[in-house]
Parts: C-alpha cells; sequence; structure tokens
C-alpha cells in the first residue's frame, strides 16, 4: 500500500489523466461535455451557402429539393413540400450519439431563440432503434426542441448515415447547409446567417 502510495504521490498528473481517458471510453455524457468544449470554439461550423447572382436575378420559388415526411409524437406528419417560404433547420440525431450529445445545448439555444419566427421551422429528427430512448434522453436533459421520426424514407441528399448531420433549406427548398458532424449553432455568426436567409 505504501508503495502505490509513494507511485501516486510521483505520478499524480499521469494518474488523473489515465482516469480522464477512462471515464471519456464509459461515459457518453462525460465523451459529450469533451465534444462540447471542442465545438465551442467553432472550427467544426460550416457556413450557409450565399445565394448566387443568378439565382437572385431568377427569383425562383420552386422547390428544388426532394421532398421529407416526419411525425411528432401525436402521430400528425410534417412534410418539406409544405415548407415553402419558410427556413427550415434539419437536424438528424440518437441518444447514443456522443457527438449529437454534444452538440444539442447549442440546438436548444438556437431554438430558444427562433421558435417564436413564424418563418423558422425546426425538424430535429430522431433515429434511435426505439424511439422512447430518444424522448426519455430529452425529458432527461430539459430539452424542448421538437421530437420527430422519419414517416418514410429519408432522401440521401438531407442524410446519407453519418449522425449528426444537418441541414437548413432556404424558402425554396434549396439546401444551403449541408453539415455531417457536430457543430455550434449557438454562434451569433450563425443567427446572422439564418437572418440573411429569412430575408431574402
Amino acid at each position: 500500500m505504501e508503495k502505490i502510495k509513494i507511485w501516486f504521490r510521483k505520478n499524480w498528473s499521469t494518474a488523473i489523466l489515465f482516469a480522464f481517458f477512462v471515464l471519456l471510453l464509459v461515459s457518453p455524457d462525460a465523451k459529450a461535455w469533451f465534444m462540447r468544449q471542442i465545438i465551442s470554439t467553432g472550427i467544426m461550423n460550416s457556413s450557409v451557402e450565399k445565394k448566387s447572382e443568378a439565382e437572385t436575378e431568377a427569383n425562383d420559388t420552386k422547390i428544388i429539393t426532394e421532398n421529407f415526411t416526419v411525425a411528432d409524437q401525436s402521430g400528425n406528419t410534417i412534410s418539406t413540400a409544405d415548407m415553402k417560404g419558410k427556413v427550415v433547420f434539419m437536424n438528424f440525431w440518437a441518444s447514443w450519439c456522443p457527438p449529437c450529445r454534444a452538440e444539442f445545448p447549442s440546438i436548444q439555444k438556437f431554438y430558444d431563440k427562433y421558435k417564436s419566427n413564424p418563418d423558422v421551422v425546426f425538424l430535429t429528427v430522431n433515429l434511435d432503434d426505439q424511439a422512447s430512448l430518444g424522448e426519455n434522453y430529452l425529458k432527461k436533459g430539459n430539452y424542448t426542441i421538437p421530437f420527430l421520426v422519419p414517416a418514410g424514407n429519408i432522401p440521401t441528399a438531407y442524410f446519407n448515415g453519418s449522425l449528426p448531420t444537418t441541414v437548413v433549406l432556404d424558402k425554396t427548398g434549396k439546401i444551403r447547409l449541408h453539415h455531417a458532424g457536430m457543430a455550434d449553432y449557438s454562434k451569433a455568426s450563425f443567427y446572422k446567417e439564418i437572418d440573411a436567409l429569412l430575408n431574402e
């Protein structure tokens, strides 16, 4: 026992670092916290694509992207085909996914800021094998974002299997942001991009 104490006194920093990495390996919440520190820097964020001059001149109001339907907890369906004239924030996530957990607080902040704006629609789509797992995760974290599940096939233009994936559609239904991987959606720079889409 005395040898262990002596070793720990000499190597306390190594022991703490080792314990930290073990915690990251076994705890999804610890892993999500660590990832959250990384995304808070904004280095993993991508930008909303600017509208080209040709598109501005054409003033095309046709929906260009594929239709996708989701269902809420009551079984009501929502379709991207009905979102013409609105900016759509679409996020694919699962409760078991640490990067999804890492970005969730920023999505909640973004939702809180824009939820009262009738021209912004949030399609936060849960892809857990059992919907109850996703519902429980939202309740446990006191998240109030909409809980939605796919009500049909997901177009590959929106999601190709990588979690999390975020897509932003402009008022014509065109994809203006497609980001596979975690990001911070509570940045002022992102809000400016959303406001610019709302003003188009």
